[in-house]
């Protein structure tokens, strides 16, 4: 097998580059990638905790020091939701606010760059692609959930 040839590496490469472009931009502004991904998906409403970490495919405890993090330094704050008291809502600051705004302007000019470089029928052919690449993982993973569910019987 020539790992060069696989969809694989090709993913895996250009993931681990804008991570890497990511956190370096992050760090310029006293952030992690993680909470720069934070702020971009917490809206107006405010977002349920329980809500983020599926979000950012992170564990529930890295997420609660992640977002405890947050709250020292005044970019978030947290209240009980107005329906359901069990839940708790994430909310930004005005500073969590104006970091999430640098946040979003970085995403938007990396995106406009490469707008630039693709003609929307290669940004279509690169959707159709990550579409069926993400319903082939999910074919996947079904696939091992339900053998792992064979097992343990």
């Amino acid at each position: 097998m020539i790992v060069e040839d696989t969809v694989d590496f090709h993913l895996r490469s250009t993931l681990f580059a804008m991570r890497r472009m990511y956190n370096l931009i992050a760090l310029e502004n006293g952030i992690t990638q993680g909470i720069g991904y934070a702020l971009i998906n917490i809206g107006e409403e405010g977002i349920p905790a329980t809500k983020i970490a599926p979000l950012m495919g992170m564990t529930s405890s890295s997420l609660s020091r992640m977002l405890k993090t947050m709250q020292d330094e005044g970019m978030i704050y947290r209240q009980p939701d107005k329906d359901d008291k069990r839940i708790v809502r994430i909310f930004l600051t005005v500073e969590g606010e104006i970091l999430r705004d640098r946040v979003e302007q970085v995403v938007l000019n990396f995106n406009n760059e490469l707008f630039k470089k693709l003609d929307i029928e290669a940004l279509r052919a690169f959707e159709r692609v990550n579409n069926i690449i993400k319903e082939q993982v999910k074919q996947e993973i079904a696939i091992r959930q339900n053998n792992g569910n064979r097992k343990v019987k």
